[in-house]
């Protein structure tokens, strides 16, 4: 009888028991084979041609001298293409780094520079943007996603060669604790950071998802918010792909498409941003669609109008609305709010998914706050970040007594459900008494012209910060004046929460999430 050395035993042990996003992905398309996982544009990917294709796009990083642990930037609008980078990082063994698509100059340069990518692929359109920046960084390649493209799909033409791919025995060799992503925050209140996500973390997050919102293979999802935010990647994308279901992808979230593709495709399943949500309440094609198939819809990224909501669940209610809460930190989703809970609490955050414990305590003291009292929500959980990307000091600030501070206010009931009183950094200290932003906007946005506001606090010479609403009419209102808002507000808001200036604007400055930037605003 033969015996194997216990060490030889345990690296058997270690390599059978490997586990990460890519060879997760290669399992369930080991089952699903034939099934469609993908449609973009004209394009259809089985889970078998996708799985394949994700090997082939791992073998070109590779071609450019990439060593497991380097970062790889990805900049684009959605496409199949930047799906299969996701996942072809992961099979290499690389850090991918999602870049918000809209930045330009510094803010592009900072986030390339910060993770240290060598590595950037873009979309066509915006190559020369990228290359404005390329000499003043240490990258040493910049490739353009349709080179790409077309490298798949020319080499996939060659059976053999995508089998000896396939067959390398350097693939999928990341562990659990590895890291799998560099998710840059919004940055909406300081200069975005890198939080560090590991595989563990990811396919954490993905069970904790999955079970949360009661996804399904059959759901039938529109995937059109951009997949570089971890929304559409981590709560929808990759999880539903982990189950093996069909995904329509859609390059932005255009309204008018939205619309006809649930009526065409039977979509099932739908998540878009309260920015999306707003104006395709108010968009005239939405009472000619039948909608008959939409049977779940999630909304997240920013705070959603309760008035709005309530519209909407008014006229559509074999529609099951999921309020996501969440950060990047937390991969991102911490809460849920199911459809049959909006009822009795419409603008709850819901309460923790499986894979998440939350507290709320006093920011100052770490002291649990009794219910209804607002304090800080923090976390703990398998899909927490591994810290901020080189920023140790503000890793550590980031902690408190083991527990991630999460930066939001909220007010949780004997039930454990939350409620979003505001950012920390956002509430307004008006004479010293503090005002949450989001209850002024709530009641601004009882008034029919309003088609969209952000309320901040700007310096004060008496009242240190003065309550200040920033507000797009909706067309064929302009007449509207700011006595108008403050006389119906009245109705809502004690006199300290009035605001004391409004201002009408064509827009609001926004990221590519959908989220406001309110360092902008005051």
């Amino acid at each position: 009888m033969t015996t194997t050395p216990s060490s030889t035993i345990d690296e058997q042990l270690r390599v059978s028991q490997r586990n990460s996003v890519s060879l997760q992905f290669a399992r369930v398309a080991a089952t699903q084979r034939d099934r469609v996982a993908l449609k973009y544009l004209d394009r259809k990917w089985t889970y078998t041609e996708l799985n394949r294709a994700i090997s082939v796009a791992a073998g070109r990083l590779r071609e450019l001298g990439l060593q497991p642990g380097d970062r790889i930037a990805v900049m684009g609008k959605n496409s199949d293409t930047f799906l299969i980078l996701f996942f072809a990082a992961s099979r290499a063994g690389l850090v991918h780094v999602p870049i918000n698509f809209a930045l330009t100059g510094p803010e592009l340069e900072y986030l390339v520079s910060d993770s240290e990518a060598t590595v950037l692929v873009v979309d066509d359109e915006y190559l020369e943007t990228v290359q404005s920046i390329a000499e003043s960084s240490q990258l040493r390649h910049v490739l353009q996603m349709s080179a790409i493209l077309d490298h798949i799909q020319t080499t996939m033409e060659s059976k053999q060669a995508v089998d000896d791919l396939m067959a390398a025995s350097d693939w999928d060799t990341a562990e659990e604790s590895d890291l799998a992503q560099l998710l840059y925050t919004s940055g909406t209140t300081s200069a975005p950071k890198g939080a560090m996500l590991t595989h563990r973390a990811l396919l954490a997050h993905y069970n904790g998802t999955i079970h949360a919102l009661d996804f399904t293979r059959d759901d039938n999802p529109l995937i059109a918010m951009p997949l570089y935010h971890s929304a559409a990647m981590h709560v929808f994308s990759a999880p539903y792909l982990m189950l093996g279901a069909t995904l329509r992808l859609i390059r932005i979230p255009d309204i008018a498409e939205i619309l006809e593709l649930i009526e065409a495709e039977q979509i099932g399943s739908l998540f878009l941003a309260p920015t999306v949500w707003v104006p395709l309440s108010q968009h005239p094609d939405l009472a000619t669609r039948d909608l008959s198939s939409l049977t779940k819809a999630q909304y997240g990224a920013s705070i959603m109008p309760v008035t709005v909501l309530q519209r909407l669940r008014e006229k559509y209610p074999s529609i099951g609305f999921y309020n996501c809460f969440g950060q990047s930190e937390m991969a991102p989703l911490c809460t849920v709010l199911r459809p049959e809970e909006h009822d009795a609490r419409p603008a709850s955050a819901g309460r923790a998914i499986s894979t998440v414990q939350l507290r709320v305590v006093d920011p100052q003291t770490g002291d649990t706050v009794d219910p209804g009292v607002p304090g800080e929500v923090q976390y703990r959980s398998p899909q927490l970040f591994s810290g901020y990307w080189n920023k140790p000091e503000q890793t550590q600030e980031a902690f408190m007594d083991g527990w991630f501070r999460s930066g939001d206010l909220v007010v949780i009931d004997d039930e454990g459900y939350i409620e979003v009183v505001d950012r920390i950094k956002d509430v307004i200290n008006t004479g010293g008494i503090l005002v949450a932003s989001r209850e002024v906007e709530d009641a601004i946005y009882r008034h029919e012209a309003v088609a969209e506001v952000a309320v901040v606090g700007r310096p004060h010479e008496k009242w240190i910060e003065q309550v200040t609403a920033v507000i797009v009419l909706k067309d064929g209102h302009d007449g509207v004046t700011a006595d108008d808002i403050r006389d119906m507000t009245r109705q809502y808001l004690a006199r300290h929460k009035v605001p004391g200036h409004i201002e009408f604007v064509d827009e609001l400055p926004r990221n590519q999430s959908g989220k406001l930037l309110k360092r902008e605003l005051k």
